[in-house]
């Protein structure tokens, strides 16, 4: 089963890389990030792609210029994730064949995004515009749209998001903290896991 997860491994160093990753794929959770701002980035989603195989999709997240799309390219990647809502980058990363989940916090932004060829959007910072606030941006979003919950999301809240319309979300620090073992990965995903498919069925 895909559940509608993205885990956020900021900080994470090469080495953590894969052992983390085998952690979060055994417990179910199979879309990984590394923010840009990590230690060595590149190395770690190099590290995890050559190890996954079709197993996981392996992308960078705090994505903000078309080159850093295109070195993402050249290892590999395959999700790319923003905090903004940035035209040059989304048209690159689809030219790329990669895919595109910029931030967006308002209707406008979100438009803008699916205009530039987004596959999904990354409300940011979620825990601002609430459930209600994504309910209301769902009236007038095509139903087909990903939407994926970041900020100040956790599993107690999933029910709620679910409710106003979020496809899934990306977990962070609930998942994983720099320096964080592996199997301490492992049981934290585990929960999320659990509450995800709670919710979502």
């Amino acid at each position: 089963m895909t559940r509608e997860i993205i885990a956020i491994l900021r900080g994470i160093k090469p080495v953590e890389a894969v052992p983390v990753l085998d952690a979060l794929v055994q417990a179910g959770i199979t879309t990984i990030e590394v923010p840009l701002n990590s230690p060595d980035p590149y190395d770690s989603i190099a590290a995890m792609r050559a190890h996954a195989g079709d197993c996981a999709r392996i992308g960078a997240g705090t994505v903000l210029e078309v080159a850093q799309v295109d070195r993402l390219a050249r290892i590999g990647a395959q999700i790319v994730v923003s905090p903004d809502c940035n035209a040059d980058v989304i048209h690159a990363t689809k030219a790329a064949g990669m895919a595109s989940y910029p931030g967006v916090f308002t209707p406008t932004e979100a438009f803008a995004a699916l205009r530039a060829g987004a596959d999904g959007l990354k409300i940011f910072p979620a825990s601002q515009l609430g459930a209600e606030g994504l309910k209301a941006m769902r009236a007038v979003l095509p139903p087909e749209t990903a939407v994926y919950a970041v900020g100040g999301v956790g599993p107690d809240d999933f029910a709620a998001w679910k409710a106003a319309g979020a496809t899934g979300f990306g977990i962070g620090s609930a998942l994983y903290k720099p320096g964080m073992e592996p199997q301490d990965v492992a049981s934290r995903a585990a929960a999320m896991v659990t509450a995800f498919d709670a919710a979502y069925g």
